[in-house]
């Protein structure tokens, strides 16, 4: 019931969602985006990746070259958005409509795997950073933009109370205790970046 909740309110902010996150955007996520990739292409050169949560498709102009490329979500009409992005800018990417706490794969079966703030709107958030555990090979990494609950108590009080705005306009959590889940789930964090505060973090996390 949760997961069709969240899947029509993606729906229904597919057309005007990069609107939206335009502020941010421009003010740092795209520089952090290209930054992550970037270290992505430098440490993975062949196999398979999987980009959960692809949106509207704003991390695949970084994909890296050489690599089998596939992307999901839960939305479709998220995804038709991500779709038009890769005949723009010529990548060739499986996009599949898909609930990431039930992945459709076999186990161990990609070499890197990607989510940028996806961990926010995933209703189950521990069953889902399981799903990428048994989908990952043992040899694989896992990287992760996140935005989590703050330790600050002033800004984290803030970010509790204003959730609910985030929640209906963008079916986002602002305060998800993603560290703590990420340890529920038995990932092993390989490195914790903070980016802006403790708020925005680069995670790299192994199976």
């Amino acid at each position: 019931m949760e997961g069709e909740k969240v899947k029509k309110r993606y729906d229904r902010v597919a057309p005007i969602y990069d609107g939206l996150e335009w502020l941010m955007e421009r003010a740092k996520f795209s520089t952090w985006r290209e930054e992550l990739f970037e270290r992505v292409r430098g440490e993975i050169s062949d196999g398979r990746l999987l980009e959960v949560g692809v949106g509207t498709g704003k991390n695949i102009p970084y994909y890296p070259d050489g690599l089998d490329l596939h992307a999901i979500d839960f939305s479709q009409k998220m995804l038709n958005r991500a779709e038009e992005r890769a005949l723009k800018v010529g990548r060739d990417v499986n996009l599949t409509q898909m609930d990431m706490e039930d992945l459709g794969y076999e186990d161990d079966h990609f070499d890197v795997m990607i989510s940028t703030c996806v961990f926010c709107s995933v209703p189950a958030p521990v069953r889902g950073l399981k799903e990428l555990k048994r989908v990952c090979k043992p040899s694989g990494r896992i990287y992760m933009l996140e935005h989590m609950r703050p330790r600050m108590i002033v800004i984290r009080n803030l970010m509790d109370y204003f959730n609910w705005v985030s929640l209906y306009l963008l079916g986002e959590n602002i305060n998800r205790k993603t560290m703590r889940n990420i340890e529920k789930a038995n990932l092993e964090v390989i490195e914790e970046n903070d980016l802006w505060l403790d708020i925005f973090k680069e995670v790299v996390l192994s199976p």
